[in-house]
């Protein structure tokens, strides 16, 4: 049998089935409102086939979340969760565990910064700002991966998203391109610690998109404009391609891949000038 006919048949079975994610379970931390990176891939995995929890920052986005998760069926669990507080992580990940029993598949998409480190200059940095933004936007999938990977019996996908800050200056991005490096440093160090377990850990460097969280970076408008010169592909990446990324790394189609930093911005990391 010739040696390209012989791979065919021996990955036909399941080639069909690669990026399929039914069965999986999973918790989704970061959705703010319905243009959230986080709620892309939320929907994303949902049509895949995945059962979904949610959690929700403070009471101000509580309705959001519940309008938003609610779509997924009445009863899909919704959560409280400051990650910045232990107590909260626990008890999330006790009602997950009463929900599902296990866990598959676990998305972090948060990140925050005090607004006025994100205007000026990085240099002018206050100890406070720098702690804050590396608590919530680092620290927190350290806190979150530590509670999930109990719960990843069979294995599962830990997905974070970064930006390209964190590789290279981004005026007014600022304190959270450092703590965006941290991420991307914590992402390779929990692959390496839950490898052993099956569980990979990657990022997602998106292009940027018009959140919630975007728009209180200074001078956000001019970025988008620059990237849609910039980019190879002439434009600026859209929600629906993050989620099908997001379900890539999810999936068995992925599965000799972590530690990495995917970049989805329309070629923007590439450019030199």
């Amino acid at each position: 049998m010739p040696l390209i006919q012989a791979w065919s048949t021996l990955i036909a079975p399941t080639k069909a089935n690669t990026m399929s994610l039914n069965g999986k379970l999973g918790i989704v931390f970061g959705v703010a409102n319905k243009r959230s990176i986080a709620w892309a891939i939320a929907q994303a995995w949902h049509k895949a086939g995945a059962r979904l929890a949610f959690t929700y920052q403070g009471e101000r986005l509580k309705e959001n979340v519940e309008e938003l998760a609610g779509t997924f069926g009445s009863d899909t669990l919704i959560l409280p969760c400051d990650v910045t507080r232990d107590d909260d992580i626990a008890a999330v990940f006790k009602a997950i565990t009463e929900k599902f029993g296990k866990l598959h598949l676990m998305l972090h998409s948060v990140a925050f910064a005090p607004r006025d480190a994100l205007e000026g200059q990085f240099v002018n940095t206050s100890r406070e700002a720098f702690r804050i933004a590396h608590d919530v936007s680092a620290y927190s999938l350290v806190a979150l991966a530590r509670a999930s990977a109990p719960l990843m019996t069979d294995g599962g996908s830990i997905l974070a998203m970064s930006y390209y800050g964190a590789e290279k200056v981004v005026p007014h991005y600022n304190v959270m391109g450092v703590a965006k490096a941290s991420l991307e440093a914590s992402t390779r160090y929990l692959a390496y610690d839950l490898g052993p377990k099956k569980i990979r850990v990657n990022c997602i460097s998106a292009g940027p998109v018009n959140t919630l969280a975007a728009r209180g970076i200074s001078g956000f408008g001019e970025m988008l404009k620059h990237y849609e010169e910039h980019t190879p592909l002439k434009r600026n990446v859209v929600p629906e391609e993050l989620g099908a990324t997001g379900v890539f790394l999810a999936s068995d189609g992925a599965a000799a891949i972590t530690g990495q930093v995917i970049y989805v911005d329309c070629g923007y990391q590439i450019m030199g000038m």
